[in-house]
């Protein structure tokens, strides 16, 4: 049984791909530090796997993502979606 944080890792090509969509986005600037985590649910009301993306800017700004798919299927579209709050 897989857990909430997965041992195993995500593709480098999927991980650079997705956070050179964030940047572009959101037009962060390059010393803007962006994480990536996919993660498992078996809570209820939870997808089963959510991809989180986190930005953190210089000045001490931190925003995040939720996107409710794995990493390897998140296409432009799912980021051209996404907004700031």
């Amino acid at each position: 049984m897989r857990g909430m944080f997965d041992t195993a890792r995500p593709e480098p090509d999927a991980v650079a791909r997705l956070k050179a969509l964030i940047v572009e986005r959101f037009a962060l600037p390059e010393t803007t530090m962006v994480s990536v985590a996919e993660l498992r649910c078996h809570e209820p009301g939870c997808p089963p796997v959510e991809t989180v993306v986190t930005a953190r800017g210089d000045d001490g700004t931190v925003e995040d993502w939720r996107i409710a798919k794995p990493l390897s299927d998140i296409a432009a579209d799912d980021v051209d979606g996404l907004s700031r709050v």
